[in-house]
């Protein structure tokens, strides 16, 4: 696996306030509403009428696509969690470069960002603040955006993330309702990053047990994207709190819908890249509680290996944090993208299964 090496940072600060950890009742995106809970919240929330939306909220997918023009539409997303991490500058980092992976992960490019803050400043203080700021700025940066502005309120849990708004051509969005029967699956990243910093958390594990998980967190979706978007993929989606298989059973109803037919998976867990000591971990019971309820939440649709035990199944509805890429792709085509992928040094390109014709939208097979 070829991971990006992060830059260096700034020393920090002598302080001694608390982990950021500490002041985080959830780490990341498992600090996200269940699906089961977002569904029944949404459910009869209008949908948007207004024909210049060609992405809205209904298919439940990464961003939000306005189109201002024939060859020229917004896509705008936003996206804020608690720490998850203790270091602020990579906290900065991490939490904009999950932001952006929306944008990314339509085919889109980065316009333009605006930040917001929840911060526990007479705990904290500003210092860590600004380290905080710095790190999104430097990964805004590299994206070839600035951070433009923002807002910022009191809070005794700290939070930060971006809005952002990219452009990309309305004739080229990859949605997540493409998908279809014959596609195969690509994945850009190693998932475990939930069970990782849950371990850390809890003082199971040494913070540098992290290394490859935040540099695979800060390394942005753009390549990715780029390799997905020149192989032309039929659907995507980026992974992270709802996991592999809550977003991944988001495409198939999003694409059973669009294509009037139940549309399922089948998945190979073998397949899967994972992080070291995940499944360690795992198995000593070190789970973040957004993993357990995506379990919850996907099992019903869920068909797997009987050889697959709980701590596998949980690892596939870990609740990720700036996640990879989830490509659906023609099968004469995959090959080509995966070298591709190769090529521009993601941190995984492997097929882990196939988009199949389901009995129900949104089965998902997972074969050991």
């Amino acid at each position: 696996m070829t991971v990006a090496t992060p830059p260096a940072k700034p020393a920090p600060a002598e302080s001694a306030a608390p982990r950021l950890t500490e002041l985080a009742r959830f780490a990341g995106c498992a600090a996200k509403i269940s699906q089961a809970d977002l569904h029944q919240a949404l459910a009869g929330l209008p949908v948007a009428s207004d024909p210049r939306v060609l992405v809205g909220h209904d298919t439940s997918d990464d961003a939000a696509v306005i189109k201002l023009r024939d060859d020229l539409a917004l896509v705008e997303t936003v996206d804020i969690f608690p720490p998850i991490v203790d270091d602020p500058y990579d906290f900065g980092r991490i939490a904009a470069t999950n932001a952006l992976s929306d944008i990314y992960a339509m085919g889109g490019t980065p316009l333009n960002a605006l930040s917001f803050v929840a911060w526990p400043v007479d705990t904290l203080g500003t210092g860590s603040l600004r380290r905080v700021l710095d790190g999104a700025a430097a990964i805004c940066a590299e994206a070839g955006i600035a951070i433009s502005g923002g807002h910022s309120i009191v809070d005794e849990e700290p939070k930060f993330g971006l809005f952002v708004t990219g452009t990309i051509d309305p004739r080229k969005v990859v949605s997540n309702a493409g998908a279809r029967p014959g596609d195969v699956l690509v994945l850009t990243k190693p998932i475990g990053t939930g069970v990782l910093t849950t371990a850390v958390k809890r003082n199971a594990a040494p913070e540098r047990a992290l290394a490859a998980a935040i540099a695979s967190m800060t390394t942005l979706n753009r390549h990715a994207a780029e390799a997905m978007t020149t192989a032309g993929a039929a659907a995507a989606t980026d992974i992270t709190g709802f996991g592999l298989l809550g977003h991944l059973g988001n495409m198939l109803r999003a694409s059973s819908t669009a294509a009037g037919t139940a549309i399922g998976a089948r998945l190979s867990y073998a397949a899967v890249p994972v992080f070291e000591r995940v499944t360690g971990f795992l198995k000593d019971g070190l789970c973040p509680g957004g993993t357990k309820r995506n379990l919850e939440y996907a099992a019903p649709q869920a068909r797997f290996a009987d050889s697959l035990a709980e701590p596998q199944r949980l690892l596939l509805a870990d609740a990720q944090t700036s996640g990879g890429l989830l490509i659906a792709v023609a099968p004469e085509k995959v090959d080509a993208l995966v070298a591709d992928l190769r090529r521009r040094g993601t941190p995984a390109a492997a097929v882990i299964g196939s988009i199949v014709a389901a009995d129900r939208a949104g089965v998902i097979e997972v074969t050991a």
